[in-house]
């Protein structure tokens, strides 16, 4: 076999350049979208990396207080007509698995002596303050983002029957 010279090829180093600037802007754009996407729809609470996307779980397992936005900017995002809706939900081990932007449905009655029922159907959760500190006997607080009439139904429901939740 003969013996070759080193072969060098012209130009390689701007086409490569070029082609990781065309990738990067493609990328940078794609993440933009999703950002603008993700700001419109208001699932700004589930956003974050890996290790701190679940802020509001890992937090509350930690013990320590859920991080995110104060409560007068979630205030400024709440829809027209959406008022925040305290709700003490009977189970406090389901609530340790919520996290702030779910939707649940809130079912009253739950229990031998009454049959039960579906209070507020795909509502947000908005806030789970202090999972921690509740009593498992008194169940946990959890805030959901509701209609005004539906706010005024879980408010007389809570007061008559123990509260539970499904994720939807």
């Amino acid at each position: 076999m003969p013996h070759f010279g080193p072969l060098r090829v012209r130009g390689s180093k701007r086409r490569l350049r070029r082609a990781l600037l065309r990738r990067r802007r493609a990328t940078a754009a794609g993440l933009a979208m999703t950002a603008a996407a993700l700001a419109a729809t208001g699932a700004g609470g589930a956003i974050g990396a890996a290790g701190a996307g679940d802020d509001t779980r890992a937090g509350t397992a930690a013990g320590a207080a859920p991080t995110g936005p104060p409560a007068g900017a979630r205030r400024a995002q709440r829809p027209a007509g959406m008022v925040s809706a305290p709700v003490r939900i009977a189970d406090a081990a389901t609530v340790r698995l919520l996290r702030r932007g779910d939707r649940v449905d809130v079912i009253a009655g739950v229990g031998a002596e009454a049959e039960a029922r579906v209070v507020a159907a795909c509502a947000r959760v908005d806030e789970i303050p202090g999972a921690l500190e509740s009593v498992p006997e008194a169940g946990a607080l959890i805030v959901l983002s509701v209609p005004r009439d539906t706010a005024a139904a879980l408010a007389a429901a809570s007061a008559t029957t123990r509260l539970a939740v499904t994720v939807c």
